[in-house]
């Protein structure tokens, strides 16, 4: 029965993450730590190993429609890199609390300023150094904490000017690279269970594989106008929630 629920879970989220920017990784590391219990090292390598194989899935349906910003993706991708690398390694002599302070406060500040744009009409101002912060912040959420890192990406693209279709899809596309390697260093801190992960990424991949699909069925304006407003919502929620 638990292994039908982890993959309903699974597509699930791999259908709503993949369709709003994001990877995930943050919805199984509460599934693996709050129903399955498991050690944080081992829930953060399950986690992050969990959400890969539907984030390229993901992006590759979104790369076919060319929907992928890849001036403002690789300028993201580039400098969040070493910030997994950095993250990774500072991880252990990192304060828990602080740790929750710093990027709680980010998430929510983040949010409130999605949510003040809404609506707004903006050219993409593709601002070399906001790219580079937004990379630098998802990175070390992955390094640290076994995290996709969507939050500040997708934050990233919306508030440099990209419409919901192309801030989706290029989110994605950095959360290959960033998870990628993520989860080849989180597997030298902590083993994979793969009796709850196996079943979450088989069903995210069926999810993953539909969400393409269906943003390409949805007009623009319907999704800048539930998407934007969706991830300013949930990204105070998880900044508050990491607070608390």
């Amino acid at each position: 029965m638990n292994t039908i629920i982890l993959a309903v879970a699974g597509v699930v989220i791999g259908l709503f993450v993949i369709s709003t920017g994001g990877g995930g990784a943050a919805f199984y590391l509460g599934i693996l730590t709050g129903v399955f219990k498991l050690a944080p090292a081992t829930a953060a390598a399950t986690s992050i190993i969990t959400a890969l194989p539907s984030i390229i899935i993901g992006s590759w349906g979104y790369y076919r429609q060319h929907l992928i910003n890849f001036r403002i993706g690789n300028l993201m991708l580039i400098s969040a890199v070493p910030a997994v690398i950095v993250g990774a390694l500072i991880s252990p002599y990192i304060p828990e609390t602080i740790y929750r302070w710093i990027i709680g406060i980010i998430l929510v500040l983040l949010g409130v300023r999605i949510f003040l744009q809404r609506g707004s009409s903006r050219k993409p101002q593709h601002g070399k150094m906001l790219a580079i912060l937004y990379g630098i912040m998802s990175g070390l959420m992955v390094g640290v904490a076994g995290l996709s890192g969507g939050g500040p990406i997708m934050a990233g693209a919306l508030i440099l000017g990209l419409d919901t279709f192309h801030a989706t899809a290029t989110s994605s596309y950095v959360l290959v690279g960033m998870c990628f390697l993520g989860a080849i260093l989180h597997l030298t801190n902590g083993s994979v269970d793969w009796a709850a992960g196996l079943p979450l990424m088989l069903g995210a991949i069926v999810g993953a594989t539909m969400a393409p699909l269906l943003v390409k069925r949805i007009s623009q304006s319907k999704h800048n106008g539930w998407v934007q407003p969706l991830i300013a919502v949930l990204l105070i929620f998880m900044g508050i929630n990491t607070i608390r």
